[in-house]
């Protein structure tokens, strides 16, 4: 294996122009972790976030981007016994200076689960965020119970669609607003109700609910707020909610804001649910590792259904 690899690397904060595609060293696994030849590295929202410099103190540059990941072991460092050179897993890194967007990438093998064995890794490398937002919003915080009514802004979203299919199958009644043109796939992942947010005000159609999971933000947040039932928690998972816990007090209800954190024991929980068919994660669009730049273009617009990914 050659000790040089192509990575995608950050020097400074911007626009899309920004992510360099360039040649760097291929990193050592250190104590337990493991060096993995990427196959898909997902990308998501809150990737364009941290290139943009909105939350600097979470970044230290230069950095290569990328939570989502998926590939084969290579080398595995001093320690780990779970997993063996080429196995073939998929995980969630936290943001350090060595991401996903990259040939190699060392992660800490608690953070990792062997892949779906119905899934190929390109289409692996773009669940766990994904799931493990849904997961958390969904199980932790709302504690979702059968006969409950659920709201998810941007339903045919990367969150959004997964986290249709979880609260489906929490048992609540599910609400969605997306695109006309995504209603028929969002209903086949569960949606009880749609409505097209470019024609229709979502507080003049729905009635109560017990949780808002907004992946939205800004004017969505306080809107939410008029159709939760009194108590009811409206969930934000933007870096603009556009409202917080004392704005929804006054008024009765509940907020919290949700992230999502690795877990390789979670994220075989996520796999169960994925080989035994009740869990899909669907692609949009899939770019070359070099056109990083235009996959951030792309998940800016929010306009994307499902997910993109990057493949060195």
């Amino acid at each position: 294996m050659s000790a040089r690899m192509h990575a995608i690397v950050q020097s400074a904060f911007g626009g899309p122009e920004v992510l360099n595609y360039t040649e760097t060293d291929v990193p050592e696994p250190g104590p337990g972790e493991v060096l993995l030849r990427v196959a898909g590295a997902g990308v998501n929202p809150g990737d364009a976030v941290l290139r943009s410099g909105r939350m600097p103190e979470l970044v230290t540059l230069p950095w290569t981007p990328g939570n989502d990941v998926a590939g084969v072991v290579e080398r595995v460092g001093e320690g780990v016994t779970r997993f063996a050179p080429g196995d073939e897993v998929y995980g969630m890194l936290a943001v350090t200076r060595r991401g996903a967007y990259a040939e190699f990438t060392a992660a800490p093998a608690d953070a990792l689960a062997f892949a779906p064995k119905n899934l190929d890794l390109v289409h692996a490398g773009t669940v766990p965020l994904v799931a493990f937002t849904a997961w958390q919003a969904l199980a932790v915080l709302a504690r979702v119970r059968p006969g409950d009514r659920v709201l998810i802004h941007a339903a045919a979203g990367g969150v959004g669609h997964v986290a249709v299919q979880l609260a489906k199958e929490l048992g609540a009644h599910v609400i969605g607003t997306a695109q006309a043109a995504n209603h028929d796939l969002v209903r086949e992942l569960g949606a009880d109700e749609l409505i097209d947010y470019t024609t229709t005000d979502f507080r003049t159609v729905v009635a109560p609910v017990d949780v808002v999971l907004d992946l939205v933000g800004g004017s969505y947040g306080p809107r939410s707020l008029n159709v939760l039932r009194p108590g009811g928690l409206l969930i934000g998972a933007s870096i603009d909610p556009g409202t917080d816990e004392q704005q929804a007090a006054t008024r009765g209800l509940r907020y919290a804001w949700v992230t999502a954190e690795p877990s390789g024991k979670l994220l075989e929980r996520v796999t169960e649910r994925i080989e035994a068919g009740r869990l899909r994660v669907m692609v949009q669009d899939t770019y070359p590792l070099a056109e990083a730049a235009e996959a951030h273009r792309t998940i800016e617009t929010k306009r994307t259904t499902g997910k993109i990914v990057l493949v060195p």
